[in-house]
């Protein structure tokens, strides 16, 4: 196998925005099937972005694209700067797609010196560190292993080689939790020696703990791109208000950015969406002893903005 150059950092982010991945009006008709609908997106050199929704949202349709494996309907779309099919591009991108089709009789060491050759060569020393962190045996056929044990292959095969950009489709499908665990201190890693991730997944916990930003597909169309913690102020508050006698939760029913309010003994609870201003004026005629706000996750964010689905 042959042993690349000693292992450079990429360029720490500009002030400016440096985007590594750009789709303009990007779109993807499968037939009368609306799969991927005039995507407008950046993805910013050193983040790591997560792609978020549900089964058959389009996140898959949208990297196929990306590496021009199927070509797109309508819009436009760089990586790096080019094409995904650009031999020269590939060599600077890690890729985990999201179904594995590995040939059974390789062994991932047939397949670490396949894809060193393709990408120019690649640090050994660093392929066993991978092999070791993730306790990967190289030398067994890939058809023999278990589910976990190819994921663990594609993740060597992605990140063997230091890439600018990683590109994950559900990377850690078939992972028992330490190895999670273990996937997201590398994603750490790399990440502080400048590289990208595009993380498209639809386990929340997980792109929360990773992301910077976060985009969500619903039915092919981009619903939303913000920062975790904007994301988790626009979601809905649970907000429980403790008061010094028996407690009615009748002042607030009907107050602005209420959805529910609810009381049990001396405690009252309210599910509010938008801003607390009103609420907080009402608590504050009331002899309130305590008020416990609940963190608002990825999920109920994400949940929110699924709940708000216009009907067809």
């Amino acid at each position: 196998m042959k042993t690349a150059k000693p292992h450079v950092r990429h360029p720490p982010q500009q002030a400016a925005v440096d985007s590594v991945i750009e789709m303009r009006g990007l779109s993807k008709r499968f037939g009368g099937l609306i799969a991927v609908d005039a995507l407008d997106l950046d993805v910013h050199r050193g983040e790591v972005f997560g792609y978020l929704g549900p089964n058959g949202s389009g996140k898959s349709t949208t990297i196929r694209m990306l590496f021009d494996f199927i070509r797109p309907s309508a819009g436009t779309y760089t990586v790096l700067g080019g094409r995904g099919a650009d031999p020269a591009i590939r060599r600077r991108l890690g890729y985990i797609p999201g179904e594995l089709k590995f040939d059974p009789r390789y062994t991932t060491a047939d397949l670490i010196a396949f894809y060193g050759r393709l990408r120019g060569g690649v640090d050994t020393t660093y392929v066993d560190e991978l092999l070791e962190r993730f306790d990967l045996d190289p030398v067994r056929p890939i058809g023999q292993l278990s589910t976990g044990n190819r994921r663990k292959t594609a993740i060597v095969q992605a990140f063997m080689h230091r890439p600018e950009l990683l590109i994950l489709d559900e990377p850690t499908a078939g992972l028992d939790p330490l190895l999670q665990h273990e996937f997201h201190q590398l994603i750490g890693d790399v990440k502080r020696d400048g590289a990208t991730v595009f993380l498209s997944s639809h386990v929340l916990p997980e792109v929360e703990a990773l992301a910077d930003r976060v985009g969500i597909l619903r039915k092919g169309q981009l619903v939303t791109v913000a920062a975790i913690d904007q994301l988790q102020r626009q979601a809905r508050q649970h907000v429980d208000l403790y008061l010094a006698r028996e407690a009615s939760a009748e002042p607030f029913a009907d107050l602005p950015g209420v959805l529910s309010a609810t009381a049990s003994g001396t405690v009252i609870r309210l599910v509010i969406e938008g801003n607390v201003d009103a609420v907080l004026k009402q608590a504050a005629t009331l002899p309130v002893r305590r008020i416990v706000t609940h963190e608002t996750d990825l999920e109920e964010a994400f949940l929110s903005l699924y709940r708000d689905e216009p009907s067809p």
